[in-house]
């Protein structure tokens, strides 16, 4: 088995819970046979584990998460920019 955490930190815990609560519904349902991820938030910060039984499938989910949470990054920031 491989894996590799994704480490995201936030200039506030705010932005950080909406990122987190984005990306985690995903976590079940983009889950594969050869690899499957965790998220989590501590304060302003999201950790996403990624683990694969190959290194394929693990190169191939570091890159939809880091996708899935550049697009939550976006939705955070204009979030913020309309409050």
């Amino acid at each position: 088995m491989h894996s590799t955490e994704l480490v995201f930190a936030y200039g506030s815990t705010a932005t950080a819970r909406v990122v987190e609560r984005s990306v985690a519904v995903e976590a079940g349902d983009i889950e594969g046979d050869r690899s499957e991820a965790a998220v989590s938030r501590t304060g302003d910060t999201v950790t996403v584990t990624v683990e694969a039984q190959d290194l394929t499938a693990l190169r191939a989910g570091q890159n939809t998460w880091l996708t899935l949470v550049e697009v939550a990054e976006r939705v955070a920031e204009r979030s913020e920019a309309t409050h």
